[in-house]
């Protein structure tokens, strides 16, 4: 059959005719790319004019419809190995109104400002434009419809990860990833400074980027000329409570099957690479984990990586690699970890015959009469309470190891994390072997939070800004606009987790720390957990933790579990 004509309503409705007068509803973004004159192969149950979004499927040179979707379980593994926790997901061609609609408000949580807004919006009622970051009312009480994502071009098309399982107030999208073809022009600007044009058509045949999409005004005639042999990846953005969770990776995975399998974003030929044109890849490695190789810096001084989908183009990249003095320098990596290893603790932490306990005075003093009267009543006037919270423990903490202190409120997990950061017990030894210490006890022991941005401040603690940004992302504060924010602008849970951001930029040989999670709901305390373990591990730091909450147990994975509880510690250590 041949495409007669198209329509393109909105990016998630369009309309397509093909000879016999068989009229297809699909997307736009799907729509815009069938040109008249193209061959394509029906198949369907139905035999009338009108075939809606889920009673057909059509063939080009590659599938066209239904839209591309792969179902995911992204498994979290532990600061040693094995499973953590799991994710349900469905990765997919946006194509409902609500897609796009999310889209735009996972946009704006990467570049929103009281300056900006990310999309434009009309009113079908009276036609008004109007710029806003979510969806808005009109003044004339029309609800606005999305019509453009600012940055976007007729040629993007979006891929969205969809939560399958999730909890009542955790979000249907945590992400999406837009695909465009090649940009015209690539230059590169050189270490020295020089400028060397059409960079890419030295490396790659220049008929793999042209001819691409050029825009202007007739943009259908400029989506007609697009057939190129390379896609590029112009934007990820994952939902910043997410952002620790390895979905950026995993939208990059999944968007190279798309191109693959349906030679995406126009579909009109097979592919040999994907690109990208990302700065933040200098200081998360999500790309390169994937497979990406840093090639070169464009005229502006943006990295630009690649992926090769053929063995041809793998054959060009390392031939350049190998060749160029500047490439062979770097040998294909960009992102370099900068908060490296601690020094660790020199020896083992060790408790001998331990005993620890409280007294206290209770009495009348001060009270009202009325108080005093009820207390009399049940036979409270005045007491010596005293608590035996230790009574001869040992216990040895190995350095660089993680430990989780368990057990009910008030059964001296707080009193243990005292003595290990130099309270003195009543009977019996603590030896701790030295080294750099840092401690989070709340209204005991705290890092002041201050008054300046978040990426600022840990600058200045850390000298650097890689650093900086890796220990913020490590505790799930890897969002650019709270890299801006100041402490008082952050919620509870945001600012305990900024609190343990800061004892981290400390870089300590040993890390105490009670009930970090008090305030995060059940999937985030996870998923700083996790984050929290892995970095000790790698860094070295010897983590002792103290919490109730299962979950955090979990993802810490800890070396050694001690519960605490009626003067006594069982040491239950990690299996395997």
């Amino acid at each position: 059959m041949r495409v007669l004509g198209r329509r393109v309503y909105w990016r998630w409705y369009g309309e397509v005719l093909l000879s016999g007068n068989v009229v297809l509803r699909m997307t736009g973004d799907a729509a815009k790319w069938l040109c008249p004159g193209d061959s394509v192969r029906l198949s369907t149950e139905f035999k009338k004019p009108l075939l809606g979004f889920d009673e057909y499927a059509l063939w080009g040179r590659f599938p066209l419809w239904p839209p591309f979707a792969k179902d995911l379980e992204h498994v979290r593994e532990g600061p040693l190995g094995g499973e953590a926790y799991r994710y349900r997901l469905r990765a997919r061609e946006a194509q409902f109104e609500a897609d796009f609609e999310a889209i735009a408000e996972l946009e704006q949580y990467h570049y929103a400002s009281e300056k900006e807004v990310v999309a434009l919006w009309v009113c079908p009622r009276c036609g008004q434009t109007l710029a806003a970051n979510s969806k808005p009312l009109c003044q004339c009480g029309g609800e606005a419809r999305l019509k453009e994502i600012k940055g976007s071009t007729p040629a993007s098309r979006f891929l969205v990860l969809e939560l399958k399982e999730r909890l009542p107030f955790e979000p249907r999208i945590l992400g999406y990833l837009r695909l465009d073809p090649p940009i015209p022009r690539m230059h590169r600007r050189t270490p020295d400074g020089r400028l060397e044009r059409d960079i890419r058509e030295r490396i790659f045949p220049p008929d793999w980027f042209h001819p691409t999409f050029e825009g202007g005004e007739d943009w259908e005639k400029a989506l007609d000329q697009v057939e190129t042999a390379a896609a590029r990846i112009a934007r990820v953005v994952v939902h910043p409570d997410y952002r620790s969770e390895g979905l950026g990776a995993l939208l990059v995975q999944v968007a190279l099957d798309w191109v693959r399998e349906r030679g995406a974003p126009e579909g009109r030929r097979a592919k040999h690479l994907v690109y990208t044109i990302a700065q933040m890849a200098r200081y998360h490695p999500f790309f390169e984990k994937v497979g990406f190789r840093y090639l070169f810096d464009t005229a502006s001084g943006r990295p630009v990586l690649f992926y090769p989908l053929s063995e041809e183009a793998k054959e060009h990249l390392e031939h350049f690699l190998k060749e160029d003095p500047y490439a062979r320098a770097h040998g294909g990596r960009l992102f370099q970890k900068s908060y490296g290893q601690v020094a660790g603790l020199p020896g083992p932490i060790r408790l001998e015959d331990v005993y620890k306990g409280y007294r206290s005075l209770l009495d009348l003093k001060g009270l009202s009469l009325e108080v005093e009267e009820v207390l009399s009543a049940f036979g409270v006037k005045a007491r010596r309470v005293e608590r035996a919270v230790l009574r001869g423990a040992d216990l040895e903490v190995p350095p660089r190891s993680l430990v989780v202190l368990a057990g009910a409120s008030g059964a001296g997990k707080t009193t243990l994390l005292r003595l290990l950061l130099g309270e003195p017990p009543d009977a019996g030894r603590v030896l701790l072997p030295g080294g750099r210490v840092a401690a989070y006890i709340p209204g005991e022991v705290e890092v002041p939070l201050g008054e300046l941005p978040l990426l600022e401040r840990l600058y200045r603690e850390m000298g650097e800004v890689r650093a900086a940004i890796e220990v913020l992302n490590r505790v799930g504060l890897s969002d650019a606009v709270l890299y801006r924010a100041r402490p008082q602008e952050l919620s509870t849970g945001q600012r305990e987790r900024f609190r343990l951001a800061l004892l981290l930029a400390l870089r300590p040989d040993l890390l105490l720390i009670d009930e970090f999670a008090a305030h995060l709901d059940v999937p985030t305390a996870r998923r700083v957990a996790l984050g929290l373990g892995k970095l000790c591990r790698e860094a070295g730091i010897t983590l002792v933790a103290a919490t109730h909450r299962p979950e955090v147990h979990q993802a810490l994975d800890p070396d050694l579990t001690v519960f605490v509880g009626y003067g006594g510690l069982v040491v239950v250590p990690r299996k395997g």
